[in-house]
């Protein structure tokens, strides 16, 4: 059985003319992603379990789709790079189905490309998942103003010069240096999604290297991916980029210690 397969590095670049096909995406499976591929219109979906993390953030998006009819599952981050819709369709291992994909006969350890045999079948969902509030907000912390966006998708270039926290995985999309932030920020952190196959979650520190700004992954199982707030409360660092070691963060710290630190190295 043959059907429209979509690719797309991150889901944000599904549109409506993406609506009743099946799509491959290297984003992860959390519930912000999950939103945006429902709202497309999509069919189903496979996307990048980002190593699961803390309290299965990365899968729960995949989860919720269920409870609207749509089949949905997840690559296993050390299978295929996360932001890499090309090498989870071609390198893909199955590692979670939710209940729709699961009556269609999808199984964890199954290929991507099997899976999306199994998946021309999959119905039209019953209605479309709750979009989930595009979250941008400030936040005060030890005195530092930060700002907090649940997807890198929601940077302006007016952001520039700020202190950024972001849900979003560390990986190049599409393995593109131009995607790695849309903003000259001050700083910027990242999840690790698990850091994955050949370290592609922290793919974009040595891109914002190259722009002097100060970037840091935050470990997934400390801080839910997806959830900048969670990230900045209870994250703890796992790489940095040279211009962020500079600043005096290092691995193993606090989130709320990295900025302290960041704060100290410009104050001199």
């Amino acid at each position: 059985m043959t059907t429209d397969v979509r690719l797309f590095d991150s889901i944000t670049d599904a549109g409506p003319e993406a609506a009743g096909a099946v799509a491959v995406s290297g984003s992860h499976g959390g519930l912000f992603a999950a939103a945006v591929a429902s709202l497309s219109g999509l069919r189903a979906v496979i996307l990048n379990d980002a190593g699961r993390g803390m309290n299965e953030a990365g899968i729960a998006g995949v989860r919720a789709l269920a409870d609207v009819g749509m089949a949905a599952c997840t690559v296993d981050c050390m299978s295929a790079e996360i932001g890499s819709a090309r090498d989870a369709a071609s390198h893909g291992v199955i590692s979670f189905a939710n209940a729709i994909a699961e009556a269609l006969g999808i199984a964890p350890g199954m290929t991507a490309g099997d899976a999306l045999d199994l998946l021309a079948a999959a119905p039209q969902p019953d209605r479309l998942m709750a979009k989930v509030p595009e979250t941008r907000q400030d936040r005060t912390l030890g005195g530092i103003q930060v700002l907090c966006v649940d997807s890198a998708s929601l940077i302006t270039p007016q952001d520039a010069g700020r202190i950024i926290i972001t849900g979003s995985h560390g990986g190049l999309i599409g393995g593109d240096p131009a995607r790695a932030c849309k903003a000259d920020a001050r700083y910027v952190a990242f999840s690790d999604a698990g850091r994955g196959k050949n370290d592609v979650g922290i793919g974009r520190l040595p891109a914002l290297d190259a722009r002097m700004i100060a970037a840091a992954t935050l470990d997934c199982m400390s801080c839910e991916i997806g959830n900048a707030v969670s990230m900045l409360e209870s994250g703890i660092i796992s790489a940095v980029n040279q211009t962020a070691t500079h600043c005096g963060i290092r691995p193993g710290m606090r989130h709320k210690d990295a900025l302290q630190a960041l704060l100290r190295s410009e104050s001199g």
